[in-house]
């Protein structure tokens, strides 16, 4: 198979490039008759943007020839020729007989991945989910945007399918893995209902909408391989035995024995870090980020980005769906501000902001789209880095969950500014930037439900924060207006309080994936600080499993990668 690369095609006429059009971009770049090629894909498809009067697809594809080694000597040196080196995906062992079943605490991606390598492996792996089924779940979570009760125990954070199953379902990632794990979660995807198209595009995603029958289909396919799950299961402890994790105990005082427990509870797991600490299992406070949600028109933003390529009343090309972006701004002021980075994060296009509060009194937002992402606004975090010395004077005595202390101080106070009935505090961007709670609201109407209250966001957020969004957003400089055109529109609407884009602390893992503190215990996903989004947590299971199997197996991890650098990317 032939991997052509940088293939530059204008926008087609239509909603995307033909199967003939392909194939008579490849001939050309091969040099050859189109009958020539015995067929092609897309491997890879972004869209290059920058010169907005000429914008073009950009593909690798990939083409089938008959004489494929003979074509590359004759194309040696061509720019953009040479063979496709997609890595298949090998599960290190199967399971050889009675291992002892292992248990995964935690059925988000990076759980379901893990028990689906294992159940395919024939480890036949037991899921203990504290929350609900996703069609159970699903039902909690409509009910109480629509101004019913809180569960603590199934919500938008916990239940199966992860705090992923309710958000824009982003599979980007700036994760880096040689051997096809990548690959093989993106495949599994497909194969368990996900759009084909996520496996080239080069900012791929699922939607909310879709992902739930995906959560949904995984588990079906988990449980004929011999997999079980039991819902409702908080594990309140670990059973120890010589110095090892040798099982779980939930909640209710249930003891369930088991060689090796994959810890994939997802960054809102506060009361499990606390139970771990009590424990003795080492972890550490690591950095996280703080501030809202804005929303502007969908509209405005595609006329920001594409701006010649829409028209006056912002209709989209048809091969183009709904424009997103990505800022960053390094502070230059001094005081509060000093050497903060503000940035977007985990921006929904044609989406809606929406409630993710996992505990009693206090409010939480996160944004989220459907498949089509065909909502009226477009939302994104606005984000400002918070290190542990942030923190760790104010909640000395919690060491290291002293960000989850201080998340939790800012979710109370929003709560509190938003009326005490899990309505979201809000405010214009003009406002915000003037110091004015403001009463009214202004053009850009908010999606977020059970309401919205206007006041001044200042109250619920750390001074430093405040200070850092003002100089990223306001017209000292200018920064993100001048990035994006109307982004710094004073009607933009800012909801908060966002505290849950990554967990602020780390369970400590050697290069075998278990607890430096209690082997048998294999900390992955997104909790444990290893992760940041729907794709890299799933591969860390991946990664998890792989050296679970081999434990369980006898056998020690020498091959597989380093620890996941902590990436921030969208749910």
């Amino acid at each position: 198979m032939l991997r052509l690369t940088d293939i530059r095609l204008p926008l087609p006429d239509g909603p995307a490039h033909t199967e003939a059009e392909l194939l008579q971009a490849a001939a050309q770049r091969l040099r050859v008759a189109e009958g020539d090629l015995l067929s092609v894909r897309v491997a890879r498809r972004s869209l290059d943007a920058r010169k907005k009067n000429a914008a073009v697809f950009l593909y690798s594809l990939d083409v089938q020839a008959p004489d494929e080694a003979r074509m590359l000597e004759r194309l040696s040196g061509v720019a953009g020729v040479g063979l496709a080196d997609d890595t298949p995906y090998h599960f290190p062992v199967c399971a050889p007989g009675n291992t002892g079943r292992p248990v995964v605490v935690g059925a988000g991606p990076c759980g379901l991945f893990a028990a689906l390598a294992l159940a395919q492996a024939g480890f036949a792996p037991l899921v203990l989910e504290r929350g609900q089924p996703i069609e159970d779940r699903a039902k909690a979570v409509d009910g109480f945007w629509t101004g019913g009760p809180l569960d603590p125990e199934s919500n938008v954070q916990f239940g199966e399918g992860g705090a992923g199953a309710f958000s824009d379902g982003k599979l980007t990632t700036q994760i880096k893995e040689r051997r096809g794990r990548m690959r093989k979660v993106l495949a599994e995807l497909v194969a368990h209902g996900a759009p084909e198209d996520i496996l080239w595009q080069h900012k791929p995603h699922v939607g909310t909408d879709l992902l739930r029958e995906v959560v949904l289909r995984l588990r079906t396919d988990i449980l004929r391989l011999g997999g079980e799950f039991r819902f409702g299961a908080r594990v309140g402890g670990l059973l120890l035995r010589e110095g090892r994790v040798a099982g779980v105990t939930l909640a209710d005082g249930t003891e369930i024995a088991s060689p090796a427990v994959v810890l994939a509870v997802g960054h809102s797991a506060r009361d499990t870090f606390a139970m771990l600490r009590a424990t003795g299992v080492p972890l550490e406070a690591k950095p996280f980020a703080m501030g809202c949600r804005v929303e502007h028109s969908q509209r405005a933003i595609d006329r920001a980005q594409l701006r010649d390529l829409a028209d006056v009343y912002g209709q989209r090309h048809p091969a183009l769906g709904p424009a997103d972006y990505k800022l960053a701004y390094a502070c230059q002021g001094h005081g509060a501000a000093e050497g903060r980075s503000a940035y977007t994060f985990c921006m929904c296009p044609g989406g809606s902001v929406i409630a993710a509060s996992s505990e009693e009194g206090g409010v939480v937002t996160n944004g989220m789209s459907l498949h089509a992402r065909d909502a009226e606004n477009a939302n994104s975090a606005v984000l400002v880095n918070v290190v542990p010395a942030d923190v760790a004077g104010a909640f000395a005595e919690a060491g290291p969950l002293a960000g989850v202390e201080f998340q939790r101080l800012w979710e109370r106070r929003a709560f509190e500014l938003g009326g005490g009935d899990y309505r979201a505090p809000a405010q214009t961007l003009g406002n915000f930037l003037a110091g004015r709670a403001g009463k009214r609201l202004g053009a850009v109407q908010p999606s977020y439900t059970p309401g919205v209250r206007p006041t001044d966001l200042a109250g619920c957020l750390p001074g430093f924060v405040v200070a850092a969004l003002r100089e990223a957003l306001g017209p000292q400089t200018g920064a993100f207006g001048r990035k994006l055109r109307g982004f710094d529109d004073p009607d933009a609407l800012l909801t908060g309080v966002e505290t849950r884009s990554s967990s602020p602390v780390r369970i400590l893992r050697g290069d075998d994936m278990q607890s430096t503190g209690l082997p048998g215990l294999f900390p992955a996903g997104e909790g444990a600080g290893y992760a940041g989004g729907i794709v890299s947590s799933a591969v860390d299971g991946l990664r998890v499993a792989e050296a679970v199997a081999l434990c369980l197996c006898g056998r020690t991890v020498e091959d597989l990668d380093g620890p996941l650098a902590q990436k921030t990317e969208g749910l």
